[in-house]
């Protein structure tokens, strides 16, 4: 028997360090003379502990599940090339990347040991591996843009190509993406038995094209074990809530954090704020609205705005609300800007809130949240009915600043509207603006009709 055991995007996990030794848990129980543990990416950041360590708390990780292949993910270069290039070189797991290259156009991180493709032997079987990371991660990431990242359909198919070369026909070909969408293109163009993936965060278990392509969902909520015997590649996702924790694990992030030093309270919440994927993918929510609150009061503007995406999922924010909580909301070393925009302009920012041209995330996912404005969506139409700010309509030759994620104006996934040629300011970093924010004007969000969406329909409902 054949099996694989797949984690991905696990990201801040580790600022709760029970529901990380629950994972932990979860994954050594799963795995077993007959099992390999792997990533696919997002391991090591974002998250408080990430951002303290430069993402090298994943060390203590790797070898407590005795994973033994990962990808890189976007989020793995948030503190840049070298301090990744040190990890992959300290890190007890083979790194396998077919398509990223370094700042000289070569094959990233090959002296540190990086493959584009390897080999395992599992029980009876040798089972062939191919990582491919999303060709947009220099748009989406500041801190990669020195790299460049080749089309992953071709880059797999010559990795693969060259291991059959190598090392012969394996019994099963898997492929470790962290290309989110860009899985069904490399199910369709390539014969391979199993394409674990991640980068986009919702689950994932179905077979297209004859490949099996499954995606765990984000923060640990499932593990995904993968069973490579059999007619097909066939998968069962476990949540690992009734996991026994792995207590070193517990103690080594209890460490980790009291070290860091952010237990300051910021303010005391009492209802309960969440901050799941259905929450803040899915309209306006009370997270939203105090995040897009606080990006406006920090730079007086007329318009705050935040995407949905930048906004790290985890436990409720509830009782004290610390820093270390703020941060693990926000995790990136990335200033609040201050934008100038047109009416006409501004109007197509919040109609990308709807991502209607935009391929990105799943198809239902809202992708933003405002402060003083109001937006009607016509799901159906595809059109703003209403659209305000400060209760008056937008003009359309008038100019309006905005205050918002310095991400937003380098990516072209999330309102590509949004340029560099905008920027008109700078303020603090975003999660000291959430702490100032909140120290001054406590933590209290409500929902108060910013975001109307008529006529919505989710996948479940359009099959």
């Amino acid at each position: 028997m054949a099996r694989l055991v797949h984690y991905s995007d696990i990201e801040n996990v580790f600022d709760a360090p029970e529901r990380a030794a629950r994972l932990t848990g979860q994954i050594r129980a799963l795995s077993g003379p007959d099992a390999l543990v792997v990533g696919t990416g997002d391991t090591t950041a974002p998250g408080v502990l990430s951002l303290v360590a430069t993402g090298r708390h994943i060390l203590e990780f790797y070898a407590a599940t005795n994973t033994v292949l990962d990808t890189f993910g976007n989020h793995e270069f948030d503190y840049g090339p070298d301090p990744l290039r040190q990890l992959v070189a300290d890190a007890p797991v083979e790194f396998v990347s077919a398509n990223v290259r370094d700042e000289e156009g070569e094959p990233f991180g090959r002296a540190e040991g990086v493959v584009p493709w390897t080999t395992r032997r599992i029980g009876e079987s040798t089972v062939g591996f191919v990582g491919l990371t999303d060709p947009a991660t220099d748009s989406l990431n500041p801190m990669a843009e020195p790299l460049s990242f080749d089309d992953p359909v071709e880059a797999a198919r010559g990795a693969i190509a060259d291991l059959r070369s190598t090392a012969g026909e394996p019994d099963h070909l898997v492929v470790l993406s962290h290309l989110g969408g860009g899985d069904d293109d490399i199910a369709a163009a390539l014969d391979v038995d199993a394409i674990l993936g991640g980068h986009i965060h919702s689950r994932r278990n179905e077979h297209v094209h004859g490949t099996l392509l499954v995606r765990p969902g984000v923060n640990g909520e499932t593990v995904v074990e993968v069973d490579l015997d059999g007619p097909r590649a066939t998968a069962t996702l476990h949540e690992p809530n009734g996991a026994s924790p792995y207590e070193p694990i517990r103690e080594a992030l209890i460490t980790r954090m009291a070290a860091a030093d952010l237990d300051e309270v910021i303010a005391e919440v009492e209802d309960p704020i969440e901050r799941t994927g259905e929450v803040v993918h899915g309209g306006e929510c009370r997270v939203g609205n105090f995040v897009a609150d606080a990006f406006r009061w920090v730079h007086d503007a007329d318009v705050g705005l935040s995407n949905a995406g930048g906004l790290r999922q985890g436990d409720p924010l509830a009782g004290e609300v610390t820093k270390a909580d703020l941060i693990s909301l926000i995790p990136f070393e990335e200033p609040v800007v201050l934008v100038s925009l047109t009416g006409r302009e501004l109007r197509a920012v919040l109609r990308e809130m709807a991502a209607p041209d935009v391929d990105f995330g799943e198809a239902d996912w809202w992708h933003g949240h405002v402060s003083n404005v109001r937006v009607v969506w016509d799901a159906t139409e595809e059109r703003l009915v209403e659209a305000t700010v400060g209760g008056e309509p937008i003009d359309p030759d008038g100019r309006y600043t905005v205050a918002t994620s310095e991400y937003l104006l380098h990516s072209e996934h999330e309102f590509p509207t949004l340029q560099q040629r905008h920027r008109i300011g700078e303020g603090d970093i975003q999660y000291e603006v959430l702490a100032a924010y909140g120290r001054e004007h406590g933590i209290d969000p409500t929902i108060e009709g910013r975001i109307e969406i008529r006529n919505r329909v989710t996948p479940a409902q359009a099959e």
